[in-house]
């Protein structure tokens, strides 16, 4: 499992090659994949720290605090699908038959 860090160190790595072209529609699922994995878990994470600020910042405003919940939602269903993306590829992949 990609982690953020190493998809945006692999995002490094390719842009200093040549573009070619993929061999196989796995090849594209997965590179689809990691690219999915890494925005949508730096999007999260992103929200996570802003909810985290927000909730520090409240002072007991309750709607900054809500605010701030609401922050943590979204990172969570951010992560969600995170994890949830390789599977949701995955089953596109069968579908499309590869």
């Amino acid at each position: 499992m990609h982690t953020t860090l190493s998809v945006l160190s692999d995002l490094a790595a390719a842009a200093s090659q040549p573009l070619a072209a993929p061999k196989s529609i796995n090849e594209v699922i997965s590179s689809i994949t990691a690219w999915i994995m890494g925005i949508i878990a730096l999007a999260a994470t992103m929200f996570l720290v802003i909810g985290g600020l927000r909730y520090m910042a409240a002072g007991g405003d309750p709607a900054q605090v809500e605010q701030a919940k609401g922050n943590f939602k979204s990172a969570l269903i951010g992560y969600a699908l995170a994890v949830l993306s390789p599977v949701i590829l995955q089953v596109l992949q069968g579908i499309i038959g590869g």
